[in-house]
């Protein structure tokens, strides 16, 4: 059967390769308990080990006995957009009208709202290179080309606004962000983040910053939101990191007002609206009880950052820039191997430890680096560096 031509600019997901040949070794003899065999550690994907909090499950029990599970507005539950806006008004100190928020089916659905609103076939946004490999696929099947712009350690693994002005072409309509970052974990200062919206305001482009990881910063000189630059700023946002609900798909948008009606446009067409028994549950996620149990399980996660850091350094896997945000280090083997995609397969098979190789997040250094996620609990991270340790 014929394709559509827009999948030929979409590249395969290779973590998602690299977590199914985990799956496979972790089925053979090396891992067999009986046979003398360990199991597998997973570090390879981003995914917190903590699940939702306790009121949002009991939030979600009580929407299904009550039959709460009717379509709401594509843009979200009015009650859950004036939660949200809340929780910018005391985490950030920005004053966001509710009005601006729009909920979505999963950060992903949020990217695909707002590239299918703003990018037109031939249209060219600039990402950093390393990023997050499905940001740039959203902008392709949108029908627009993301032009990665080498960031390496000495600017953080991420853009400036003098790379932003100097890769600005006649094609050029904007950024796509994201700070923390997937893979590094690293954050764009403040005074740089305004300077880059600055310049991409001054060319008549947009801004796109997704913020998915932001309520999991551990430094207070990068814990800000890029919305405090104007109301211009367009932010992605979910509940799967911070607040622990992977699995329920949800997330928002922060737009300009003037973008809110062709954004509740395509999601009435899409996908209606994002699930309702989601949305009623998240309504706990922003109780005094639950953002305490979410501000514990940060601390937990800085602390596994705080061990995980050093012990890659000791064993020769420099982390050039450490993570300010986020749960992901990403580590330079070139002490180690000539490529990480070789260097991940091999521990896979020989120390039982699934990392992920730098492939997939761009051409520029992707394989002299691989990404180790520490959303896992410490005992496995301890595991995983003895591992590693007897076998460098």
């Amino acid at each position: 059967m014929k394709t559509a031509a827009r999948l030929d600019h979409i590249e395969p997901f290779y973590v998602m390769e690299c977590a199914k040949a985990a799956r496979e070794i972790a089925q053979g003899p090396l891992c067999d308990a009986a046979r003398g065999g360990r199991p597998m550690i997973y570090l390879n994907i981003g995914e917190p080990d903590f699940t939702a909090a306790p009121l949002v499950v009991e939030a979600a029990a009580r929407c299904m006995a009550a039959g709460r599970t009717q379509y709401t507005q594509a843009t979200g539950l009015p009650e859950l957009r004036d939660a949200i806006s809340r929780w910018y008004r005391q985490r950030f100190g920005l004053a966001i009208d509710p009005a601006r928020i729009v909920v979505t089916a999963g950060a992903s659905a949020a990217l695909q709202l707002v590239t299918l609103a703003l990018v037109d076939a031939g249209d060219e946004l600039l990402l950093p290179d390393p990023s997050y490999p499905c940001n740039r696929h959203f902008v392709a099947a949108a029908g627009g080309r993301a032009v990665l712009l080498p960031a390496g350690a000495e600017h953080r693994f991420q853009l400036d606004a003098a790379a932003v002005d100097a890769a600005w072409g006649s094609r050029t309509r904007g950024v796509l962000l994201a700070s923390p970052s997937n893979p590094t974990g690293t954050s764009i200062e403040r005074g740089e983040m305004r300077r880059i919206v600055e310049t991409v305001r001054a060319r008549g482009g947009f801004t796109l910053v997704d913020e998915i990881y932001l309520g999991l910063s551990y430094n207070e000189a990068f814990g800000h939101s890029a919305l405090e630059h104007g109301d211009d700023v367009i932010a992605i946002n979910s509940f799967s990191k911070y607040f622990g609900m992977t699995g329920w798909r949800l997330g928002w948008l922060v737009l300009p007002s003037a973008l809110v009606s062709a954004v509740e446009k395509l999601a009435q067409n899409l996908y209606i609206c994002a699930s309702s028994l989601a949305q009623h549950a998240a309504l706990a996620c922003f109780e005094p009880a639950s953002i305490a149990e979410y501000e514990r399980r940060r601390a937990a996660f800085r602390a596994r950052r705080d061990f995980i850091v050093p012990a890659l350094d000791a064993l020769g896997l420099a982390v050039p820039v450490p993570p300010d945000g986020a749960f992901y280090a990403y580590a330079d083997v070139s002490a180690h191997a000539a490529n990480s995609w070789d260097f991940c397969f091999d521990l896979m098979r020989r120390a039982q430890v699934a990392l992920t190789p730098g492939r997939d997040f761009g051409p520029h250094a992707g394989e002299r680096f691989l990404r180790l996620s520490f959303a896992s609990a410490m005992p496995q991270l301890e595991d995983a560096v003895d591992r590693l340790r007897r076998l460098l």
